[in-house]
């Protein structure tokens, strides 16, 4: 019975192996190696897993040093990276076709935009108009002490120092609005560059418009 009970425990174990495959290489040595597992003296070096009926199961790659490990997460993780860049870019893209299905509404949507600036700006500059009245009748004021300014009355400098420094504010806030017409035309003019690329894609021909320098103030 003992004698049975090891021919089916070698049995056994044969079948485990053979089902778990065998691995083979070739060491640094030149040497043909198999075995039932991964063979260390060729950890450095692509090992065959071969199944029970002799065909190549899987090639294991070599194993890495901790560097060779890190060298490669950093690069996955790069790769990684790019794909995210390409999928977010394309969801962009999708969201400007959108947003954006022809010429004529992307110019429209530009003409808005600058005349509400166009607005603002109007209302800064019909201040800086009301304010230069204003320093007119300051300075006919002034025109009594005009030889000598030191006796001017302090309210009448406290409304020179007013009107000077709305003057300047004004002046800035009318160059902040002039810089950010400057932007907004920037922005639609790279929108429209990749709009033109993005029809053409899609096989669509833009309706004709008016060029942007013809929307721009």
């Amino acid at each position: 019975m003992a004698g049975v009970a090891w021919v089916v425990l070698a049995t056994c174990l044969s079948g485990a192996i053979q089902a778990q495959g065998i691995y083979s290489c070739v060491d640094g040595k030149g040497r043909k190696i198999t075995a039932d597992r991964p063979i260390a003296e060729c950890i450095d070096r692509p090992q065959r897993e071969i199944n029970p009926s002799g065909t190549v199961k899987r090639v294991v790659g070599p194993s890495l040093t901790a560097q060779e490990r890190a060298a490669l997460e950093e690069k996955d993780k790069l790769a990684a990276e790019a794909r995210a860049r390409e999928a977010e870019e394309k969801r962009r893209d999708r969201a400007l076709l959108l947003r954006y299905p022809s010429r004529a509404v992307h110019d429209k949507e530009r003409t808005e935009a600058l005349e509400q600036i166009e607005v603002v700006i109007k209302a800064a500059s019909k201040r800086t108009v009301e304010l230069a009245q204003q320093r007119k009748a300051i300075d006919a004021d002034l025109e009594f002490y005009k030889s000598d300014p030191a006796k001017a009355p302090p309210s009448l400098k406290r409304r020179l120092e007013e009107n000077d420094s709305s003057v300047a504010v004004q002046k800035r806030f009318i160059a902040e609005q002039d810089a950010e017409k400057k932007r907004v035309n920037l922005r639609f003019d790279e929108e429209l560059a990749k709009l033109n690329q993005l029809w053409t894609m899609a096989g669509g021909v833009p309706d004709a418009a008016p060029a942007a320098a013809a929307v721009r103030k």
